[in-house]
């Protein structure tokens, strides 16, 4: 049932993203809109010119002490929602996700108070999206099956059992129509596996066991410069909710202190994402 919902809603619904950007903060709830179509538009082999056609983006992935986590609030103040779009800003919210838009002026400050929050940048990763073709971001592995609980689009909390495997955040950009300095972004979290296979009676098998998260999709346009920060909005230790999961490291990570706080300690940590558009080849 969970399954039919997700392919009925991500396949006949359009994500509607407008254009306008506002100079001031914004904080009234977003205006919801639906998730559209997300697989690739092109199919077959493709002119070259067309294969030409990409967004490049440096990916700088930090975890911060989940103690430090209130220490985010200037962060998340200083940038802007009103560019986003939602497929369900409620459920976004219940799931603990939080993202927000800034430009390139702002970036330096932000390093700063994710440096200020005890933030170690654990990962930078480029990522070079060929037109309206996906790219998967790893966030973390699944050794084992395990059940997972999530808040779907209509409010609802509900489960699915996923594993073994990978949670990514599954990007696309494509060209905005007639403006060739922007891109249309959609991301939202995955469940795949890692098998990849050329068979096609495999490759069916393996992309039917992908659980594609809808109720935590954003979209927004984005153009060389912009940037979005992706995080929890809490600290959760159970990693039995996709919040949880996608953010969360109960593990904990080493975190190294300045030398008048003593010696390098092992800390519970969330993951903090920093998403930047490098540049448009249009």
């Amino acid at each position: 049932m969970i399954r039919a919902f997700q392919i009925a809603f991500l396949s006949c619904l359009a994500l509607f993203l407008i254009g306008c950007r506002s100079s001031e903060q914004i904080e009234p709830k977003p205006e919801q809109v639906k998730i559209g179509d997300i697989a690739p538009s092109y199919k077959g082999k493709q002119p070259t010119a067309e294969l030409l056609n990409t967004v490049s983006f440096d990916v700088y992935i930090f975890e911060i002490p989940a103690d430090n986590i209130i220490k985010l609030s200037d962060a998340w103040r200083m940038l802007y929602i009103k560019p986003l779009r939602f497929t369900d800003y409620n459920a976004f919210q219940a799931n603990s996700f939080i993202v927000r838009f800034g430009q390139i002026s702002a970036l330096d400050t932000i390093h700063d108070l994710l440096n200020a929050a005890g933030g170690q940048k654990i990962l930078t990763v480029s990522l070079l999206l060929p037109d309206s073709q996906a790219i998967d971001l790893t966030i973390t592995g699944l050794n084992k099956s395990q059940s997972i609980s999530f808040i779907a689009p209509n409010g609802s909390k509900q489960g699915a059992t996923i594993g073994p495997g990978i949670l990514v955040l599954r990007i696309q950009a494509e060209q905005v129509p007639q403006l060739r300095s922007k891109c249309n972004l959609i991301a939202y979290p995955v469940f795949t596996t890692t098998i990849k296979s050329s068979i096609p009676e495999l490759a069916a098998r393996a992309k039917f066991r992908e659980f594609q998260f809808s109720s935590a999709a954003f979209g927004l346009k984005m153009g060389p410069g912009d940037f979005i920060m992706l995080g929890p909005e809490k600290y959760i230790s159970d990693q039995s909710s996709l919040g949880s999961l996608f953010f969360s490291k109960p593990e904990g990570s080493l975190f190294f202190s300045s030398p008048e706080h003593g010696v390098p300690k092992v800390k519970t940590a969330v993951r903090i994402f920093l998403l930047v558009c490098s540049r448009i080849n249009y």
